[in-house]
């Protein structure tokens, strides 16, 4: 069983401070990664890495730059970040190996993605655990645009045929108008006047591209904040299921 989960940037940093992890928080998900037996491609966002700096020199996932000044500034940082989240996995024994988007991913002309998955299909036969960083990625005719964390887990979980999917995220689901949980989405337009974007600085969408990216594929996925991690790699499907 091969498991793609990302574990979002508002639950690893502190997003409202630029480049400041939230320690305790991925101290605790190294550990549940690590109590896991089984086959797993970890995804991590920007937080307050890679948004301040995509949003500093004004680069989303649908506006790009030619600036090298700024696509180094959001690339580097989120370098920075997958170092901190490989060194929390390597003091708990995780074989975890660091995937750059900007290397292996394009945008064409009409902004659809394209990402090369040998290099992580190998890694997992050779039982290691990707880790695949948010990152800025080469977008024909526009420089370089962010791509999401949301948008690789999408493209990981299709390509690797992954038979189950967790988003991690710094809330424990999808908030209806309720201010309630909702337990299952089957379409976004039954939730879309609840959906808003991010509190804090973030050039990916929020919650609705979340929840607009799961609805695209063929396996239900599963949002749930830390509370949720170990229910989810037991087989549970905790906070909100989508699809």
């Amino acid at each position: 069983m091969t498991v793609v989960l990302k574990l979002g940037g508002s639950v690893i940093t502190d997003k409202q401070r630029p480049e400041t992890l939230d320690e305790g928080n991925l101290a605790r998900a190294a550990a549940a990664v690590a109590d896991y037996d089984g086959e797993i491609v970890l995804v991590h966002g920007g937080g307050s890495f890679g948004h301040h700096h995509a949003s500093e020199h004004g680069i989303t996932s649908e506006t790009g730059s030619h600036d090298v000044t700024g696509a180094l500034a959001v690339h580097d940082a989120m370098g920075r970040l997958n170092d901190a989240v490989l060194a929390a996995l390597h003091e708990r024994d995780v074989p975890a190996l660091p995937v750059q988007p900007l290397s292996a991913a394009a945008r064409d002309g009409d902004g659809m993605l394209s990402l090369s998955t040998t290099q992580v299909k190998t890694m997992l036969a050779e039982g290691f655990v990707p880790t695949v960083q948010a990152d800025i990625i080469a977008h024909s005719g526009a420089g370089v645009t962010v791509v999401s964390g949301d948008e690789l887990v999408v493209e990981l979980a299709t390509q690797l045929h992954a038979d189950r999917v967790g988003l991690c995220a710094g809330v424990p689901g999808v908030f209806g108008s309720d201010g309630e949980v909702i337990g299952h989405i089957e379409s976004f337009a039954a939730v879309r006047e609840a959906l808003g974007g991010s509190d804090a600085t973030d050039v990916t969408g929020g919650m609705s591209a979340k929840v607009r990216a799961l609805l695209e594929l063929d396996v239900p996925a599963s949002i749930f904040g830390l509370d949720g991690l170990e229910d989810f790699f037991d087989g549970d499907s905790p906070g909100t299921r989508v699809g």
